[in-house]
């Protein structure tokens, strides 16, 4: 393509299966650690490639707060990140806003979304494992969860390493509304970026005993395997993406998901999420869950529409 702009209306003419993904306003929640930084430029280049607004949101928690002089303090602290964030973002053209929030950090953030119509949020994970993040979760987990607009989530560690401009975008399917979901924005930063979209489906051998795995069972879910790469493949098509590889691969999903990000050079894995809540997902979590958590590369997450 000639082009790292999104398709017009009328470049994608008839094309229905094909959903415009436009990043008019991204937020970017920072504190001003290095992580938050990488996330920002990671903003910066989203932002720069759709002409969008990126929002610097600093929160300050009042459970952490004592008095009315520490409040005041720790709000102008955080209204300088807000505003060293933005300058240094306004250097290179990409338009900003800068606010300050009190309220819990994950409320406040998903609250800003909602009230200033972001359509992307792009925040930093630090990975955490253990059973502590099983307790207490992180405030990257959380939006990821309840948020109703797309998350991308960048690692903390070895965040000097960026992985953008994508060539190489990989889309988890198991054919679910909820993995359906994901199809849109991946295809549309394909094209934005001239990148290869990969559809993944990975067919669980741990869920069922060893005795099933032969005849209809298996013959049906691989046919279903196919069918779902199949219709990433023919959306990124009508969509004038350059490239599209699928793959069909047995093994436990979220490990097939981390192994073919290494083996194939991803930059940027875009899967769907069901927003689970509760107990479950303390003690189970779920393969979005488990690849946000452990990806060496961003993953933006799209939630399934309620």
């Amino acid at each position: 393509m000639s082009s790292n702009q999104p398709p017009t209306l009328d470049e994608v003419g008839d094309q229905t299966e094909y959903c415009l993904t436009m990043f008019d306003d991204i937020l970017v929640p920072t504190d001003g650690s290095p992580c938050a930084e990488v996330a920002a430029e990671y903003a910066e280049d989203l932002a720069t490639r759709y002409d969008a607004t990126v929002h610097a949101l600093c929160v300050v928690d009042p459970r952490a707060l004592e008095n009315a002089p520490q409040y005041d303090q720790l709000k102008e602290e955080r209204s300088e990140i807000a505003e060293r964030t933005c300058a240094k973002l306004s250097m290179t053209g990409v338009k900003t806003k800068e606010a300050v929030h009190t309220d819990v950090p994950h409320t406040a953030i998903l609250q800003y979304a909602k009230d200033q119509g972001i359509d992307l949020i792009v925040m930093g994970t630090h990975g955490r494992t253990g059973v502590e993040r099983y307790l207490l979760g992180s405030v990257t987990e959380k939006v990821v969860r309840l948020s109703d607009v797309p998350v991308l989530t960048v690692k903390a560690e070895g965040c000097g390493e960026v992985t953008y401009p994508y060539t190489d975008i990989l889309v988890p399917t198991d054919g679910s509304e909820g993995a359906e979901a994901a199809v849109g924005p991946a295809v549309d930063i394909a094209h934005t970026y001239d990148a290869r979209v990969h559809a993944l489906s990975v067919i669980d051998t741990m869920a069922m005993g060893v005795d099933v795995w032969s005849g209809a069972i298996l013959d049906a879910l691989e046919e279903s395997a196919q069918s779902a790469v199949e219709s990433i493949e023919e959306q990124a098509t009508e969509a004038s993406v350059s490239a599209v590889e699928t793959a069909i691969e047995h093994r436990n999903p979220y490990r097939g998901i981390l192994s073919y990000v290494e083996e194939h050079d991803i930059d940027l894995v875009v899967m769907g999420t069901h927003g689970r809540s509760g107990i479950e997902r303390y003690l189970l979590g779920s393969v979005t869950e488990k690849t946000v958590r452990t990806s060496p590369v961003p993953v933006m997450t799209v939630r399934q529409p309620t």
